[in-house]
């Protein structure tokens, strides 16, 4: 018998749509441990409620779920976020999977199929409704051929953080360390994310330590 012991968080701004999903996926045995209807709730509730599965809609009236996945990645580096859109749109897609979504849904999906790629996203597998898999595909192929300029240069303050950041010190530690404001360090770390075009902290340690900053 397949393990469904998967805590799972629901993000949509439709009460009725939000509330069937997660009964629908508690009744399979599924652990629904939080809903949420927007970025900023989305980001608080995931932070406490730790989920294995997020369940994100694209749009929502504070932000958009690429927004959201990128925030709730940032809070639970250990989540999976499946998004689980009306949309189908090539930007949607995109915006979601570069912000960290491990797949992509849309609604029109039965509820079979949600809990098999609900099952699969929590194992970190790949799940796109047909057709849409090719998409990504193709966007990588196309960056691959063309990867456009290289990559910004950061300044020096930028690399002294992005170091303490590849070490796993909070903003608080690497703050202390350099003699500057918390504040200060996450301007820093976010000027950083820009310039690499990555999502979160997690990609932001794994570029640092792919590029040898992990170590004095």
């Amino acid at each position: 018998m397949t393990d469904k012991s998967v805590r799972v968080m629901v993000v949509d701004d439709h009460p009725m749509w939000r509330d069937g999903v997660a009964r629908d996926l508690a009744d399979e045995g599924f652990e629904v441990v939080a809903t949420a209807d927007g970025v900023r709730a989305a980001t608080e509730r995931a932070a406490a409620a730790q989920p294995d599965v997020v369940l994100m809609d694209m749009n929502m009236p504070d932000g958009n779920g690429a927004t959201a996945t990128a925030a709730i990645l940032e809070k639970c580096p250990d989540a999976h976020v499946l998004v689980l859109s009306a949309s189908d749109e090539r930007d949607d897609v995109l915006d979601a999977v570069k912000a960290g979504a491990t797949g992509y849904l849309v609604k029109s999906a039965q509820r079979a199929e949600l809990v098999a790629a609900v099952l699969a996203t929590s194992n970190g597998q790949a799940v796109f409704t047909p057709g849409l898999a090719g998409l990504v595909l193709g966007e990588y192929r196309r960056i691959a051929r063309d990867p456009g300029p290289s990559t910004p240069v950061l300044t020096e303050r930028e690399t002294q953080v992005l170091r303490e950041v590849a070490k796993g010190l909070s903003s608080r530690q690497i703050a202390n360390r350099l003699s500057i404001s918390p504040r200060t360090v996450e301007n820093h770390v976010g000027a950083s994310l820009r310039k690499l075009q990555l999502a979160n902290r997690v990609e932001l340690t794994r570029y640092a330590i792919e590029h040898g900053l992990d170590t004095d």
